[in-house]
């Protein structure tokens, strides 16, 4: 506990993420594009890693990545720090921390406009991704979504199917899927992580990998 506290103070902004997290690689982007030079922790190459996981989440950091620290204080997780940016406080904590020097207003007015509007379909994303154990996002003529949502009920589990051709936001949301590392559908969500798209889900359950990262989750998708 005390070594993540003493890590979560070292800088005026500092995140705790994991090398593999594409949401946490999200979140370092935002904050390099801020001006922000955030200390980074990828508590996965710690030899403690699990006790420091731990430790953040006695802190309140639930989920724990990316665990991001202004000023020595948690502030929240990738929603947390997404729905700040958006409403424009992320930038003046950064300020009141120190964190950044350079404000926004060197950008050009229509950039910064079309920025903030990436960010909140990104939020979208990130939000339907972690409604439900398991989220699949798809395309409604896509044989291959369909492949993996059948896989998953005869599993016995109930993804929640988001079908982004339908949605007013689908490119955007596409986009955004692919800025995650996701470079094609069906874009398979567990826990709120990315697990992949088709190759990586039948992998996984070839391998009987699968079941067993589905039974971490106490409760089962519902549509």
């Amino acid at each position: 506990m005390d070594s993540v506290r003493e890590l979560a103070t070292e800088k005026a902004a500092v995140i705790f993420t994991k090398s593999s997290c594409c949401i946490c690689h999200s979140v370092k982007s935002l904050f390099y594009e801020l001006g922000a030079s955030p200390a980074i922790h990828e508590i996965d190459r710690y030899s403690n890693g699990r006790d420091m996981e731990s430790a953040l989440r006695q802190l309140g950091c639930n989920p724990s990545f990316p665990a991001v620290f202004i000023g020595g204080k948690y502030v929240g997780s990738s929603k947390d720090i997404i729905s700040l940016h958006v409403d424009g406080s992320l930038k003046q904590m950064l300020k009141d921390a120190r964190a950044i020097w350079l404000s926004l207003w060197l950008w050009p007015s229509d950039e910064t406009f079309l920025y903030r509007i990436k960010l909140v379909k990104m939020d979208k994303v990130i939000r339907l991704a972690s409604a439900n154990d398991v989220v699949i996002f798809s395309k409604s003529s896509c044989c291959l979504c369909y492949a993996v949502n059948i896989l998953f009920q005869e599993i016995g589990v109930r993804a929640s199917v988001n079908e982004i051709d339908n949605d007013p936001d689908g490119r955007e949301m596409e986009k955004c899927l692919m800025r995650m590392g996701c470079s094609s559908v069906p874009a398979v969500f567990i826990g709120g992580q990315l697990i992949g798209s088709t190759n990586e889900v039948m992998s996984l359950h070839l391998k009987g990998q699968l079941i067993p990262k589905l039974k971490a989750y106490e409760h089962k998708a519902t549509s």
